[in-house]
C-alpha cells in the first residue's frame, strides 16, 4: 500500500478536553447563535457579512483583522449582523499548495496535523475572548466537523464538495446555519439537491459510528458563480440569477428560503476590487423587489489587512497568501456604504 500511517490523532472530545470553552464563551457562542438563526428565519431584518481574509494564515494578523471589524460592527449593529470568515481549510483544485493553517499552522514548515487542530482551536477561542465575535469556516473535511462543533456558528461547504453525499449528511446533523454552494458548473439543481438534502433527516457512518440526524432547517444556498466549458467565469449574481433560484426554492418548499451571495470567486472573475461593485448591485437589487430582500440574507467577501495577495515567502503582513482580498480600507468603507444603502 502507499499510504503511510504516521500517527493516530485524538478523537474530537479530547481535543475539546485540553482547549475547552469557558462557560462565558459558550453563553456568548449560544446568544450569538440565536441572532444569526432569527436572520435565517425572517424573524430579524439585519444583513449577513460573512466577511474576511480567504484563507486564516496568520493569528496574528487574523486577530488584529477581526479587531478592526468589531470596531466597525458597532457603528452598523442596528442593520449589519457580521460574521468573521476564518476559514482555515484551503480546498485545492490540483492537491497542490498551500491547504490552509489545518495542514500548516507555520505555511513554511512540513504538515502537522495534530498540531494545526490545536492552532485552529486556540485561534478561534482567542477571536470569541477579544472580539465577541461568532466565526465562520469551511467545512472541507466532514470528519473533523466535531472538533469545532462547539464553537463555529456558521459552516460553508464548497462548491467541489457540494455533491459528495458525506458533506450533505453531515451537514443534516448541525444546529447552526451552513450555506452549500453551487458547483463549480454552475447546475443550480445539484445546488438545491444538496440543500434538500442537507435538511432532511439520515441515517449514515459517521467517524466510525452508526449515526442519525433529524435534518438542518437552516440548511440554505450560497452563489458563487460558475466556470463554463473553455474555463470562463459566469456570474450568478444579478437579478435575473437570484430570481430564478428564488422560483426553483419556492417551488421545492424549502424550510427557511434563504440565499447568501458570496462577492468573489468565479462571481467577480477573482478581482478581488469587482466585489465592491458587485456587493452594491446586490442591494440594490433588494431594495427593488421584496422577493429578493427577504431571499438574499447576506454577502461573502473576502478581505484583509492589505489588498491583493502575495507568495508565502514575502511576509507582508496581513496580506493573503492564497486568493486575493479587499484590502483594510476598501472593506471599512465598504461596510458603510452597505449599510447606508440597506432599506
Amino acid at each position: 500500500m502507499s499510504f503511510e500511517f504516521k500517527k493516530k490523532l485524538p478523537i474530537p472530545m479530547e481535543v475539546k478536553d485540553l482547549y475547552p470553552l469557558s462557560q462565558k464563551l459558550v453563553d456568548n457562542k449560544e446568544a450569538k447563535d440565536m441572532e444569526i438563526k432569527k436572520i435565517f428565519t425572517g424573524e430579524s431584518d439585519k444583513f449577513l457579512l460573512i466577511i474576511g481574509p480567504c484563507s486564516a494564515d496568520n493569528e496574528e494578523a487574523v486577530c488584529d483583522y477581526t479587531q478592526r471589524l468589531a470596531r466597525v460592527q458597532e457603528k452598523v449593529a442596528d442593520k449589519i449582523f457580521i460574521i468573521p470568515r476564518v476559514y482555515t481549510n484551503k480546498p485545492r483544485t490540483t492537491g497542490k499548495g498551500y491547504k490552509g493553517m489545518l495542514h500548516q499552522p507555520d505555511p513554511e514548515k512540513a504538515p502537522d496535523l495534530y498540531q494545526g487542530l490545536i492552532a485552529i482551536r486556540k485561534m478561534f477561542t482567542r477571536i470569541i475572548e477579544e472580539t465577541g465575535f461568532p466565526i465562520a469556516d469551511e467545512m472541507l473535511y466532514p470528519e473533523n466537523d466535531r472538533y469545532f462543533s462547539d464553537i463555529l456558528s456558521y459552516v460553508a461547504v464548497g462548491a467541489r464538495s457540494v455533491e459528495d453525499q458525506q458533506h450533505r449528511l453531515t451537514v443534516s446533523g448541525m444546529d447552526i446555519p451552513a450555506g452549500l454552494k453551487n458547483p463549480t458548473g454552475g447546475d443550480i439543481s445539484i445546488m438545491l439537491n444538496s440543500i434538500e438534502a442537507a435538511q432532511s433527516g439520515h441515517d449514515f457512518i459517521y467517524r466510525g459510528w452508526d449515526v442519525s440526524t433529524t435534518g438542518n432547517p437552516l440548511a440554505h444556498a450560497i452563489l458563487r458563480g460558475a466556470v463554463n466549458q473553455y474555463g470562463q467565469c459566469i456570474p450568478n449574481y444579478h437579478y435575473e440569477d437570484i430570481i430564478g433560484l428564488y422560483e426553483a426554492y419556492m417551488a421545492k418548499g424549502f424550510a427557511n428560503p434563504a440565499c447568501i451571495i458570496d462577492t468573489n470567486h468565479s462571481n467577480s472573475n477573482k478581482k478581488y476590487k469587482e466585489q465592491i461593485r458587485i456587493a452594491k448591485e446586490i442591494i440594490h437589487n433588494r431594495n427593488h423587489n421584496d422577493d429578493i430582500k427577504n431571499f438574499v440574507k447576506g454577502l461573502m467577501i473576502e478581505s484583509y489587512i492589505e489588498e491583493g495577495c502575495q507568495k508565502i515567502s514575502e511576509h507582508v503582513y496581513g496580506k493573503s497568501i492564497t486568493d486575493p482580498c479587499l484590502g483594510w480600507e476598501d472593506t471599512e468603507q465598504l461596510i458603510y456604504d452597505i449599510a447606508e444603502r440597506l432599506k
